[in-house]
């Protein structure tokens, strides 16, 4: 189930806000509509937000029309510009940019009309290494599930989060497809509900076992000993393994680590900020208060009150057992574990 598609100059995406309810394609042949999709969390997920910009950075350039070399690299860098800061905190989303940004300028003696197929062709190259990237997840996570194993997860880190297949979830489909009779516990997410819209929907329409839950229940089925692990995405991962992830996450990791059950995160190395120390360091997005005061329209609370929207928390690595990536798994002390594979 892919989430994007990019064909003849035009980028398609399938709308994440209307699922599971009806499942529309927008096309977009302008780099602002792009932006706006990811602002309005048309596409969402960490790393097909990445893989998205990229795409829209290089309708972007496609459609300058400018014979000057500076000015046609003054015009890119204001396109990665406004792609960059749709999404505060997921780090692909700047990686990304940053990389074909990089791969432009790298060819910046050859013509106009070279630079831009080069930057087309890096989105797709990203877009393909995504995929490749999430069945490593997969394989790597799948040593850590045991047979009949019930997971818990939280969010949406499936094949709509990224190009295809999914990192938390590409690990337990890479389970299920190992025969290992696994369960899922699908916290529904609040407030924007991916996990009850998303993550449900993805796991019924593979035929994997999901229960649906409210965020507030996990820690009720913990303690009944009905969840053997839990398993979560990322939206940026600190060197010293802090993580930013949905918000609700925090909160999961704490009663995992009360209830003595494993506590994974699932992510590509694209993942991981190797700028900073800690995630302290992570900017945290705030949404619009409307996600929290009302569901599909519909108003849940009364006016005049004072709202928080935090869209991600922070986990501190010590609540994290290990974190798997598409170059293995790591474990604690995880600021030797990345500075390795950082090295790699």
């Amino acid at each position: 189930m892919r989430p994007l598609m990019f064909k003849n100059g035009t980028l398609k995406l399938i709308d994440q806000t209307r699922l599971p309810g009806e499942t529309v394609w927008h096309e977009y042949t302008d780099y602002r509509q792009v932006a706006k999709a990811i602002r309005d969390m048309i596409v969402r997920g960490a790393p097909a937000i990445g893989v998205t910009a990229a795409y829209g950075i290089a309708i972007g350039i496609n459609n300058i029309t400018i014979d000057n070399k500076s000015d046609f690299f003054n015009e890119l860098n204001k396109i990665a510009e406004e792609m960059k800061y749709t999404r505060p905190t997921a780090v692909n989303l700047f990686w990304a940019v940053e990389r074909v940004v990089e791969k432009a300028h790298e060819l910046k003696e050859r013509s106009i009309e070279d630079i831009k197929k080069a930057v087309l062709a890096e989105a797709v190259k990203m877009d393909m290494e995504d995929v490749a990237s999430n069945r490593k997840i997969g394989q790597y996570g799948n040593e850590l599930i045991k047979y009949k194993d019930t997971i818990l997860t939280h969010c949406n880190a499936g094949s709509l989060a990224t190009c295809d297949y999914g990192t938390a979830l590409g690990v337990i489909r890479a389970a299920h497809e190992a025969g290992k009779n696994i369960k899922v516990f699908a916290n529904e997410t609040r407030p924007y509900l991916q996990g009850a819209r998303l993550t449900a929907y993805e796991l019924k329409e593979d035929g994997i076992p999901v229960t649906l839950i409210c965020d507030n229940m996990a820690g009720y089925f913990m303690y009944k000993g009905e969840i053997n692990c839990c398993i979560t995405g990322a939206d940026r991962i600190a060197l010293n393994g802090d993580t930013a992830n949905k918000i609700g996450t925090y909160s999961i990791a704490v009663l995992a680590h009360e209830n003595k059950i494993p506590f994974y995160i699932a992510a590509p190395i694209s993942t991981i900020d190797f700028s900073i120390k800690s995630g302290k360091e992570i900017p945290i997005e705030e949404r619009d208060i409307s996600e929290v005061t009302h569901i599909r329209g519909e108003k849940i609370a009364p006016d005049g009150i004072y709202v928080r929207n935090p869209a991600f928390d922070i986990t501190p690595n010590r609540y994290i057992t290990a974190i798997i990536t598409d170059k293995g798994i790591l474990y604690p002390p995880f600021e030797e574990s990345i500075k390795k594979i950082q090295a790699v």
